[in-house]
């Protein structure tokens, strides 16, 4: 039996309208400065979400733009994959609403995950899997964060980096294998080093531990990330998952075109390709616009550099995902 193989066709992304610069967030934190932000993140700008748009609404948007130039795909796609760790509701899927709200077809395959910074690579590998096994031919990836709504307002650490936004990906079945064998890694021992603890059933459990676990944060119903934790797990196991997604594809980075990783920020970006010693002209690096938006990031840049003819038709792009879980998810694909 000839195996099934996919592809990414079509990607799309939106903003919300309202914005954060740099010299707006010097204003409520005087000690830093619009420039010393920049250097420290490379981000200028992040968009907002109104008080009542959710990531539905960023989501819906992001795939209507596919959608509307390419008027056909709404009645083949038979698959809706939504990425959000910022649902509308608990109970039901923001990918349910978001059929009815599409107008697809009612026999669509439509189902949530929940997952951050890896999330995007994840979703390719689920819709890869889904078309391999003939369950679908034609799937609508939906990646969409309101991470504003989880934030601190008196954090500085996260407010400096992340943004909304939402990305709409088409995926479908190839000729071609342009999306290759995934890799992955997994640690649930250090998921209190990136967490929203007071934000779901274990809420009064984790009372018992949050005084050791995350000593010193102030608010638990938002965002705690323990920055230090996170950019050494970064450090430590990317370049190992890169190259083992290399290897099991028997590459190296002379094969590859392009390397689109998460896009946190610019420190880490260019700590990641030293460590992993990847070609400068190779790394794609886009935080100036829209900065950390979570699982948004990968496709976002994706679009943009091939937008700007960065990256071609026919590119073979290395993508690495890496965040929340904690967890990380690397594949190589044709473009």
């Amino acid at each position: 039996m000839e195996a099934v193989m996919s592809r990414i066709r079509s990607i799309a992304y939106h903003f919300p309208e309202a914005s954060l610069t740099n010299t707006q967030l010097a204003e409520l934190f005087p000690e830093w400065s619009a420039d010393k932000i920049v250097l420290k993140t490379g981000i200028e700008t992040r968009y907002i979400v109104a008080k009542e748009e959710t990531a539905l609404d960023l989501g819906v948007r992001a795939a209507e733009k596919i959608f509307k130039s390419e008027p056909a795909l709404r009645d083949i796609v038979d698959g809706l994959v939504f990425c959000t760790e910022s649902p509308d509701y608990t109970i039901p899927p923001n990918a349910c609403l978001a059929q009815s709200e599409l107008g697809l077809s009612d026999h669509v395959i439509a189902f949530d995950y929940n997952l951050g910074c890896s999330g995007y690579v994840y979703g390719l590998s689920i819709a890869h899997g889904l078309i391999a096994s003939g369950q679908a031919s034609t799937i609508l990836l939906i990646t969409a964060e309101t991470y504003s709504k989880l934030l601190d307002e008196d954090d500085r650490g996260v407010r400096t980096l992340f943004g909304d936004g939402a990305t709409a990906t088409i995926v479908e079945k190839s000729l071609h294998n342009e999306i290759g064998k995934f890799a992955f890694y997994t640690n649930g021992e250090q998921a209190h080093n990136l967490i929203v603890p007071h934000s779901g059933a274990a809420t009064e459990k984790l009372k018992k531990q949050e005084k050791t676990l995350i000593a010193g944060h102030k608010a638990y119903d938002k965002l705690y990330m323990n920055g230090p934790a996170i950019f050494q797990f970064t450090l430590d196991i990317v370049p190992n998952l890169i190259q083992r997604c290399m290897d099991t594809e028997e590459l190296s980075y002379e094969d590859i075109d392009h390397v689109v990783m998460h896009q946190a920020n610019k420190f880490m970006l260019d700590n990641l390709r030293i460590k992993c010693k990847i070609p400068n002209e190779k790394f794609v690096i886009d935080v100036k616009d829209g900065g950390n938006t979570v699982s948004n990031t990968i496709p976002i840049a994706l679009a943009r550099a091939l937008d700007s003819g960065t990256i071609k038709q026919g590119d073979k792009v290395l993508l690495a995902g890496f965040g929340v879980g904690l967890s990380a998810a690397a594949v190589v694909v044709q473009i």
